[in-house]
């Protein structure tokens, strides 16, 4: 006691202390990014636990709370009650994906058009088998961790990600930018995935699927000690916002992560053209099996920032990168079964049950046949041997048939002439006017049918080179009866997802309950609950509680964006993107409901999303939503709706009253001291203006805080005029 007593009252005892925890500190961290992020430890295990336990100590003997970048406050003490919501300051794209050398060819052909002959390099990574997080790093401190999730939203999961030990919770070495996001895959390493299944053997317990799913369900783990006895790894392949930026190329900007203590690929490498990585993908195909972590592919990048920049990207995917995937794994096992699957369209979708087999570490008893013409292209009878295999590593699929294993007493599969869900008839769906589908004549292909657009006809399989043959449509098999069970509850469950309404406890077991309950026939009806609510408590499964909660989040969703309503009612071919345009040109769902079809296909013929030189609407797609539109079941719905109160609102900036900023495309950059960035956003957008990511010849204003890097000195090129903090909240006062 006398020890704690004195350290805590004496100042230069605490000074002394106080140096030698920083010392103890800056070790650790030292040897956490040798082991964890390089793989060279320097002391054993029980020589790093006495570094901890000394630090430990001191710290505990002097008086204040202890700093959250220390070593010893990774794990936090509390469970989270819930994952709050995150929006990524820049979107986590999507990366396309391609299968060969020709497509890999093509890809190139794109970037040296768009680069007007310019050289370029590439840099090439492996494809790691993860779950995305983003990184968010001021003055080099972690603030904050996230999942990908829809690309715009993500989950916090930061208390978590602390818990990861190749995750610097303070960055090291010079020129570390004032605010760094770094973007990469959580993964959890083979060897340690299957020692820790091996233990939950021997304690009786189920084991993991998969590494992969395995760190999905650690990140979302509300105690995060549960996170941290798992292993888990960081390596970063990516970036979001940085400010200031400090590298030209992404070989620079990832050799600056490394000396800052961030773990990156050490298989990364870069390639002068695309021949030279072609030449090498049979050596990666292979070398990928003794990586320490699961990797489906390898991930081509440009390596300038600035012709990235000058290559954009598409409303999913950026055009300066491209995902090469590997064959895919494939095994044979037991057609057992077909049954049918009936989504919210009313389409109806055959799926195998296969007897269990392993396929890429994850056992599979179901695999999708996509379309019926699939069991006529296979000839599939009954205890077939089938071959599987997952395509993009993740969906199983039947991708052939082994005839000369068959029983001659196999019984043939027909093709479902009645829905499994309502009785009622199927038919198939009109053939497409502006397409044309060519089926390939080798049924062990593993893409043996290929829809390709008019015009662009061939003789021969993409993937395999035999012979196909050409029909009018690729035919989807459909329930026409609106009020068929199955395809109500697709409704509501697409109705209430996250990327339509986002209604809380409206998933798929609840909707299940709703419906088996009688309580809801129809979008409608969810906004009617609440007058049986005596009913809906007595429920079994429903209590007070998820009924209260229920009902709130049906409440709150009637005031929603329009743009998130029109992807909520299963327009025909209206996703995020073309549902914005609509709401854009609109602005209200009374004048997109009651337009007739020439004023639908002129808001579609504006520019939609980022990628508007190829991608011009057609005219099927404004027939279809205009037809859908004035189906008597939609229109009904829609009057109810709104007799209900559900009025969605179209979202932008104020044009009236106070507008100084109309019609100014403005830049930021810097840190500012009266608010944050996101606030910025929007009181630009408020005050009329348009906020872009870079500087250009059409920027019309720079607006700077602290640190402002290089886009303040581009502008100063450009001749863009600039304003400080205390200008620019002068201007907008005047």
């Amino acid at each position: 006691m006398a020890f704690f007593w004195i350290a805590r009252d004496n100042p230069a005892m605490n000074a002394g202390h106080e140096n030698k925890i920083e010392h103890l500190r800056e070790k650790i961290r030292a040897h956490d990014h040798l082991y964890y992020s390089l793989g060279q430890p320097t002391i054993t295990d029980k020589q790093y636990d006495a570094l901890m336990t000394e630090l430990r100590k001191l710290e505990e003997s002097l008086p204040g709370p202890i700093p959250s970048d220390s070593p010893t406050q990774r794990v936090g003490e509390k469970p989270l009650e819930g994952f709050e919501h995150v929006t990524h300051t820049v979107p986590m794209l999507s990366v396309d994906n391609t299968y060969n050398d020709q497509e890999l060819r093509e890809f190139d052909a794109r970037i040296a058009k768009a680069l007007d002959g310019k050289p370029y390099r590439y840099v090439v990574d492996p494809k790691i088998d993860g779950v995305a997080a983003t990184l968010l790093y001021e003055n080099g401190l972690l603030k904050l961790a996230a999942t990908r999730g829809d690309g715009k939203t993500g989950d916090d999961i930061t208390q978590n990600v602390r818990t990861i030990r190749s995750v610097p919770l303070r960055l090291v070495g010079d020129n570390i930018p004032q605010v760094l996001e770094v973007r990469g895959e959580v993964v959890w390493p083979t060897e340690d995935f299957q020692r820790y299944n091996s233990q939950r053997v021997e304690a009786g317990e189920d084991v993991f699927a998969n590494p992969r799913n395995a760190t999905t369900g650690s990140l979302k783990q509300l105690d995060p000690k549960i996170a941290a006895s798992r292993g888990l790894q960081f390596i970063a392949h990516g970036f979001g916002h940085i400010e200031p930026m400090t590298a030209e190329t992404d070989q620079a900007l990832f050799e600056q992560f490394s000396s800052w203590g961030i773990p990156t690929s050490p298989y990364r490498t870069h390639a002068e053209n695309i021949e030279e990585i072609i030449k090498q993908l049979s050596k990666w195909d292979e070398r990928r099996h003794n990586l320490p972590y699961e990797t489906d592919g390898l991930v081509i990048k440009v390596d300038s920032l600035a012709q990235r920049q000058t290559l954009g990207t598409t409303s999913k995917y950026p055009r300066w990168c491209i995902a090469y995937k590997f064959a895919a794994e494939q095994v044979q096992t037991t057609l057992l079964d077909i049954e049918y699957q009936l989504g919210k369209t009313g389409a109806v979708t055959p799926v195998a049950k296969l007897k269990p087999v392993l396929v890429s570490m994850t056992t599979v008893s179901n695999a999708n046949l996509h379309n019926p013409m699939r069991i006529i292209g296979f000839d599939l009878y009954k205890g077939d041997t089938v071959i599987v295999e997952k395509a993009g590593e993740i969906i199983p699929q039947v991708v052939g048939v082994i005839k000369q294993l068959r029983n001659k007493d196999a019984e043939a599969f027909k093709i479902l002439t009645e829905c499994p869900s309502c009785d009622q008839s199927l038919s198939y769906d009109p053939p497409d006017s502006g397409n044309v589908v060519f089926y390939c004549n080798n049924n062990a292909c593993t893409d043996w049918y290929k829809h390709i657009q008019r015009k662009k006809s061939r003789d021969t399989c993409v993937r395999c080179g035999e012979a196909v043959t050409q029909s009018d449509h690729l035919p989807t098999l459909r329930c026409n009866n609106i009020n068929c069970p199955a395809q109500l509850k697709a409704r509501i469950v697409h109705y209430a997802s996250r990327d339509a309404l986002d209604i809380e406890g409206l998933g798929p077991g609840t909707v299940d309950l709703l419906i088996q309950g009688k309580f809801i026939n129809s979008i409608i009806d969810l906004y009617r609950l609440k007058d049986n609510y005596g009913n809906l408590s007595e429920s079994k499964g429903l209590g007070d509680l998820s009924v209260d909660s229920l009902l709130t989040g049906i409440a709150q969703s009637k005031n929603c964006p329009l743009t998130r309503f029109l992807v909520a009612i299963n327009i025909p071919n209206v996703g995020t993107v073309v549902a914005e345009q609509l709401a854009n040109h609109f602005k209200s769902l009374r004048q997109l409901r009651d337009a007739e079809y020439s004023e639908i296909s002129k808001a579609l013929r504006k520019k939609i999303g980022l990628d508007n030189k190829k991608n011009k609407p057609s005219m099927k797609v404004s027939h279809r939503i205009h037809d859908f539109l004035r189906i008597p079941t939609i229109k009904y719905m829609l009057d109810e709706l709104m007799k209900l109160e559900v009025e969605p609102f179209f979202e932008e900036a104020s044009t009236t009253g106070h507008q100084p900023l109309a019609g100014k495309t403005i830049v930021i950059t810097g840190t500012w001291e009266s608010m944050g960035r996101k606030e910025l956003q929007t009181l630009i957008k408020q005050l009329g203006g348009k906020v872009s990511s870079s500087v250009s010849k059409k920027t019309d204003l720079l607006i700077y805080g602290e640190a402002p890097g290089s886009k303040l000195e581009k502008a100063n090129k450009l001749d863009v005029e600039t304003l400080d903090e205390q200008a620019f909240l002068t201007l907008i006062r005047k």
